[in-house]
Parts: C-alpha cells; sequence; structure tokens
C-alpha cells in the first residue's frame, strides 16, 4: 500500500543492495524535498546512476520513477479528510505547497507516460470533423469543461459548456449526427453523466469521455482518454486529476489547431488581436 512506503523504506534499508541504500538514505533524510526531486537530481544526490533509481523504485513495487513519487507523497501523511491524501493538518505552508507541487507534478508525469496517443489522435479526428461540440463536466470537472469551451470557441463552430445536469440531458437528447459530446468525469461513475453518454449517442452524436478506463461511462462513450491517477476523489478534493483533465484539453485543442493548417492562422491572430485595447501596454 503507498500509505506504508516509507516504513518498508526503513524496514528494507538494511537488505538493499549498496546503491540502493544510497538512494534509500537521500529519500529517508527529507521524504517532503525528494517528492521534488527529477530522477536525475536523486541520482546525483545519492551519487548513482538513474538506471539504479529506476531499480529501486521497482524494487518497490512502482512502475518507475514518477509513480514511486506519487506513492512517496501519499505515503507522507494520512491525509487531511476531505481536503487531501498529500497533507497532514499541522503542516506548515512550506510543507503542504511543496507535498502538492510534488504530488502533482509526478501524477502529470506518470499520467504522459500512460497517456495513449492513438487514443488522442482518434479524438482530435472526431474534434476536427464536428459541426458543433458540447462539453459536460459536473463539481470540479465542470470548471474543466467550461475550460474547453474557452479553447474550443477559436476554431469557428459552435461550442457550448453545460455543467447543469438538466441541460446536459436535455442538449444530449436534441443532438444530431455530426455532433460531438466531451463528457468529463474523473471516476466515471456519476449515474447522470452515464445516463447522459447513452441519450447522446442514441440521438446520433459521437461521445467522447475524458474518464477512467474501463468504468460505466468508458463503456458508453464512442473513444476514451483514460485518466488512472491514484486520486481517492470520494474523500478528497480533486486536485491532480483536474490538472490532469485540462492538460489533456490542451493536447486536444493543439492538435485540433494544427489539423486546421497554417490558413488557419489569420484566423487565431484575429481573435488575439481583438484583445490589444483592453490591455495596458507594456512599459
Amino acid at each position: 500500500m503507498a500509505h506504508d512506503l516509507l516504513d518498508r523504506l526503513r524496514e528494507r534499508l538494511e537488505e538493499l543492495n549498496r546503491s540502493e541504500r544510497k538512494v534509500a538514505n537521500v529519500i529517508l533524510d527529507d521524504p517532503t524535498a525528494a517528492t521534488s526531486l527529477s530522477i536525475a537530481s536523486l541520482a546525483q544526490a545519492a551519487s548513482v546512476s538513474e538506471p539504479t533509481v529506476n531499480r529501486f523504485c521497482r524494487n518497490f513495487g512502482a512502475k518507475g520513477y514518477p509513480d514511486f513519487k506519487i506513492k512517496l507523497a501519499q505515503s507522507l501523511a494520512g491525509g487531511t479528510p476531505y481536503v487531501t491524501r498529500a497533507v497532514e493538518p499541522g503542516d506548515t505552508a512550506t510543507q503542504y505547497t511543496q507535498k502538492i507541487f510534488g504530488a502533482t507534478i509526478a501524477a502529470l508525469d506518470e499520467a504522459q507516460r500512460d497517456i495513449d496517443m492513438t487514443a488522442i489522435e482518434r479524438m482530435v479526428d472526431y474534434l476536427t470533423q464536428a459541426k458543433q461540440i458540447h462539453f459536460f463536466g459536473l463539481g470540479a470537472s465542470g470548471a474543466v469543461a467550461q475550460d474547453a469551451q474557452h479553447k474550443f470557441f477559436r476554431f469557428n463552430l459552435p461550442v457550448m459548456a453545460y455543467a447543469d445536469v438538466l441541460m446536459q440531458r436535455m442538449v444530449a437528447a436534441s443532438c444530431h449526427t455530426g455532433d460531438v459530446v466531451v463528457i468529463i468525469s474523473y471516476t466515471g461513475r456519476t449515474r447522470e453523466l452515464v445516463d447522459i453518454a447513452r441519450v447522446a449517442r442514441e440521438a446520433g452524436a459521437v461521445v467522447l469521455g475524458i474518464t477512467a478506463p474501463a468504468s460505466p461511462l468508458a463503456n458508453e462513450c464512442s473513444a476514451t482518454l483514460n485518466v488512472a491517477t491514484p486520486e481517492d476523489t470520494d474523500h478528497y478534493m480533486p486536485m491532480t486529476s483536474r490538472v490532469i483533465q485540462l492538460t489533456l484539453i490542451d493536447a486536444l485543442a493543439t492538435g485540433v489547431t494544427l489539423r486546421r493548417g497554417e490558413d488557419f492562422l489569420p484566423h487565431l491572430k484575429k481573435i488575439k488581436d481583438s484583445l490589444r485595447d483592453t490591455r495596458f501596454p507594456l512599459e
């Protein structure tokens, strides 16, 4: 389990080989600081090679160094209920800030390694060909849907974001062939969103999901981007999962921009130019 990683490091310290023991000692000397170290920095601090660090991480049940850092961040505390597992109630500003940054950086790194680039290409295909796009999300994912609307309205097609279940259901029912509905849900277990995905698909829309793999929502989608971060959003505020969702939206928007080609750049420039008069000039 992630929460006893530090205990296992201490218990197994003497059975590690000389190089791996150096890595363990650096981590145990300051676990909080270790969550912010890159693999190169940790290897340098322990005077070992990066492959040694990777072997050390796998020795403790991690898929690699990014996964190990996530487990380390989680092991630093039992967490603050309904806030985050990464911090303790008595943490100072320095401690909780470093822990949250460390956990987020590690989660992004791990997500980048796991993401299916074929799925990215497939979703960009659907979004590029869409007649109109609807982004659906609830709670923290609703804010991500709003961010997606802000990115995608630039592509000269109707784009809306909805964070209300009744509006989502009505919009889904009014969809047609050529419409694309993107549903964002970390757990993929929200009953209303699963039902709405089914309604939209039956109406003829392509339904894309940014959600957990093999979840009820994923099973209702035409294509999905899997988001499998070790964050228990049933008990803690969504943090790292939301940042990963936002990053995936940026990747999809970039993909659509590149598909539009250089001829589309004057349109994007016109939008940017429209903001000039709203800002004080740089001195």
